[in-house]
């Protein structure tokens, strides 16, 4: 396969996290899914990924998307994710971010207006978003995914953390797995340490995790195993919720609250009592960034295996700042497919 290639791009931030927006160079994918299209991804295209979001093109926290037709004429759009970590089964900032700009460049002709029936790898999420026209250009203020059903998976599991000592936390699903770590004896609060630290134990404490416990979607086998690490602690503001630092791909902290680690919280919130139908969960970012998150639903039952669920939206905004196009090109750069330092 000739590693040459040439891609459109357009990039933004969700909340402080960036997003870049392939509008053109997607492969072309197979399947009946975008689960299924995304395994093809990668397959035969993960070295675009690495490409786009590695350096020196991209950087450690890089995240973006490829929009593609949906395949439901219902729907008006659907999506694969790509970042350093890998193609995600959904992302929420990332989300917002293609929305957004999407939607300002006119790249989705949604059928309702102000509404984005978007299909991912995950599951349909469905996008509403408030935009408003300044000086004859469309401008999105805000988005609101309602995503895929959200669940706590395991609580009150145990670990020994380097430097810490014993952790317990809980594992929680909202578009991928999360495991949170909430203050305790052990871990003082995300406030009471810096992001390097945060990141080096999360990079072990993720492994340990794995190679001691299974955590499996209950209708999709292809979403497998917990791909980040939630920090919690002591909010910024006194108005918010709770704050977060989500750890993910090899040394990376959201910048934003993050929208599946978000619908997680909820969800953990949600089972243990703590949040009901229909409140308010602002959650602030490692740098006070905020989405508001809120319970949609909550179903009993949700999955073969009898698990409770909720449907949680989620409310951010994202703002586009620049255009480039990116070349790859591996006959003529060694390091055309990116490589990363740490």
């Amino acid at each position: 396969m000739p590693y040459r290639q040439t891609f459109s791009c357009i990039d933004a931030h969700t909340c402080g996290n960036p997003v870049r927006l392939v509008r053109s160079g997607a492969p072309p994918l197979v399947g009946a899914t975008m689960d299924e299209k995304r395994q093809h991804f990668l397959r035969e295209f993960d070295w675009i990924r690495k490409g786009l979001m590695f350096e020196p093109r991209g950087h450690d926290m890089m995240s973006g998307s490829f929009l593609y037709p949906p395949q439901d004429p219902q729907n008006d759009m659907a999506v694969i994710f790509i970042e350093t970590s890998g193609c995600l089964p959904m992302c929420g900032h990332g989300t917002i971010g293609t929305i957004t700009i999407a939607i300002e460049y006119g790249l989705i002709k949604p059928k309702k207006d102000g509404v984005v029936r978007l299909e991912t790898p995950a599951g349909l999420v469905i996008c509403q978003y408030k935009a408003e026209t300044v000086q004859n250009k469309i401008k999105v203020r805000s988005v609101r995914i309602t995503n895929v059903l959200s669940y706590l998976a395991a609580s009150n599991l145990k670990l020994d953390c380097p430097e810490l000592g014993e952790i317990v936390f809980d594992v929680a699903y909202g578009g991928n797995f999360y495991a949170i770590v909430d203050p305790q004896e052990n871990f003082k609060g995300l406030e009471h340490y810096n992001a390097e630290l945060l990141v080096r134990l999360a990079r072990e404490l993720r492994k340990r995790i794995n190679d001691t416990y299974s955590f499996v979607h209950p209708e999709n086998p292809n979403i497998r195993g917990c791909s980040h690490i939630m920090w919690t602690g002591a909010t910024i503001d006194k108005n918010s919720t709770a704050r977060n630092a989500v750890f993910y791909g090899d040394k990376a902290i959201d910048r934003s609250p993050c929208g599946t680690g978000t619908s997680a919280r909820i969800a953990q919130w949600h089972a243990k009592g703590k949040l009901q139908k229909g409140e308010d969960f602002i959650h602030e970012s490692i740098i006070g960034s905020k989405f508001i998150g809120r319970i949609e639903e909550v179903i009993p039952n949700a999955f073969t295996n009898g698990i409770t669920a909720i449907r949680p939206s989620i409310e951010g905004w994202a703002r586009v700042f620049g255009e480039n196009v990116i070349s790859i090109d591996a006959d003529d750069d060694p390091y055309a497919l990116g490589f990363q330092v740490l």
